[in-house]
């Protein structure tokens, strides 16, 4: 066999040894979160071949149950999402944090996720993506609105409009001394605040405008000068933000109120080092901020804000100064039959005259 003969089969060889020892990254994730852009340049980076699957909560959930754990590598539900799922199916693996470089990480986020992702001594989540409700606000003509009982100030009558949702009972039982979320294992406490959150939102009443149900209708309402003041999420705030200056995202002084998706290491992972890399990667600020431009909200990366666009930037770092960022309130699992009980309370506020 001649030379030639015998480097085209080595080559060969060495081909197919790469292809055999190549690694595939199974990624279930929400729509933006895995832009192409960040997986060709992991790939380029690691040799790793990524494979995404959009999905939701619910889906991700459902998926890993019905395979005990499996046909995934990487996947990113919500931390509130995580502890009951795992407590009722067993279908993560804790996370070793020593394989997490956590220095890249907002340190709240961090913790925060560790509690809430916490069960029997064990993490099994980290942050990624997240966001906030809180407030927007006109500043020119209602500066005065800073915490979410402002709403009801008597300056505001009938230009203000929130939602007849749980996270408005929350913030305002925030807003007014009380902690909802270190109630939750407690039903009588619990009742206790929405009953006084109750009483709060029917003598409200008269300042309310609308109560919104669906994003357009609120952003037109508060375009229009209709309503100077209302609850809502971050990036609707900054979207309104971008034709009208004066109107932008507000912290409240109480905590806005926050969700991050998270990363998870479903308990069947076949390749859990890829996936600690992909991690590793993603929180990168440069990175990061790639993500934020394709998911259209901010990462736990700590800096990543400074790579992001600069309407963007300006918007992130005039909502969120870093002491407005550790006091966000978190979403924790929301334990069963308090929904209910909130349920009761909105329909009561409704039917109020």
């Amino acid at each position: 066999m001649n030379s030639v003969k015998l480097s085209v089969i080595a080559a060969s060889t060495l081909l197919l040894a790469q292809t055999a020892n190549a690694e595939t990254l199974r990624l279930l994730t929400w729509g933006g979160y895995a832009p192409q852009e960040v997986i060709d340049q992991f790939e380029d980076e690691t040799g790793i071949e990524v494979k995404v699957t959009k999905s939701n909560n619910e889906d991700m959930i459902s998926k890993l149950r019905a395979t005990r754990g499996a046909g995934f590598d990487l996947v990113q539900p919500s931390q509130d999402r995580i502890s009951g799922a795992q407590r009722d199916f067993d279908i993560y693996q804790p996370i070793d944090l020593s394989k997490i470089d956590t220095s890249l990480l907002i340190p709240s986020m961090l913790e925060a996720t560790k509690k809430n992702t916490a069960l029997n001594g064990d993490v099994y989540g980290v942050p990624h993506i997240w966001g906030t409700s809180g407030l927007v606000v006109d500043t020119k003509t209602a500066a005065g609105i800073k915490d979410y009982t402002d709403l009801c100030d008597a300056a505001y009558k009938g230009k203000v409009s929130y939602r007849l949702k749980r996270p408005t009972l929350i913030g305002f039982a925030f807003a007014m001394g009380e902690d909802p979320f270190a109630a939750y294992n407690d039903p009588a406490k619990y009742q206790e605040i929405l009953d006084k959150v109750q009483a709060k939102l029917i003598e409200c009443k008269p300042n309310v405008k609308a109560y919104w149900s669906g994003g357009d209708e609120l952003l037109n309402l508060v375009r229009s000068g209709e309503v100077v003041g209302a609850m809502a999420w971050d990036a609707g705030g900054w979207k309104v933000n971008r034709d009208n200056p004066d109107i932008n995202f507000v912290a409240p002084t109480s905590g806005a109120l926050g969700w991050i998706d998270t990363f998870a290491i479903p308990k069947k992972s076949k390749a859990v080092d890829a996936a600690y890399q992909w991690i590793n990667f993603v929180n990168q600020p440069e990175i990061a901020a790639k993500i934020t431009e394709s998911a259209g909200n901010f990462t736990a990366s700590k800096g990543a804000d400074n790579f992001v666009n600069d309407t963007a930037k300006t918007q992130f770092q005039t909502s969120f100064p870093q002491a407005a960022i550790d006091n966000i309130k978190w979403y924790p699992t929301v334990p069963a039959g308090l929904e209910e009980m909130e349920g009761l309370v909105l329909d009561r506020v409704k039917a109020a005259n």
